[in-house]
């Protein structure tokens, strides 16, 4: 496995999921790809779901977070919240242009 990345956010940082749509395995669940939600935990480092779907001999190794994102902001209603544990490369700031590489070693697409 590869080196751990280090951690680039904290509990109560606003993040936003990148909205890819990658040909292969991916632990971001479509419906909330380009959401914004709020770290609540860093859970520790571990292999890139996608990398070891891939077989990769050695996965990227990154931080994980626990992410709350209002039902509603997801799926247009609900008042609960909801939570997913997401790899810090499905992740950015929400200022962010969004141009950089994401865990699939391409620049985001565009979404119509």
């Amino acid at each position: 496995m590869s080196e751990p990345v280090a951690v680039r956010f904290a509990p109560g940082d606003r993040v936003r999921t990148r909205a890819v749509d990658p040909d292969r395995h991916t632990r971001l669940p479509a419906y909330a790809r380009g959401r914004t939600g709020r770290v609540l935990a860093v859970t520790g480092s571990w292999p890139l779901a996608d990398d070891v779907a891939r077989r990769r001999a050695e996965p990227r190794v990154e931080p994980v977070y626990t992410v709350v994102f209002a039902a509603r902001d997801l799926w247009g209603e609900g008042e609960h919240d909801v939570t997913l544990d997401l790899w810090q490369s499905y992740l950015e700031r929400p200022e962010s242009t969004g141009d950089g590489p994401g865990p699939y070693g391409r620049k985001k697409e565009a979404v119509s």
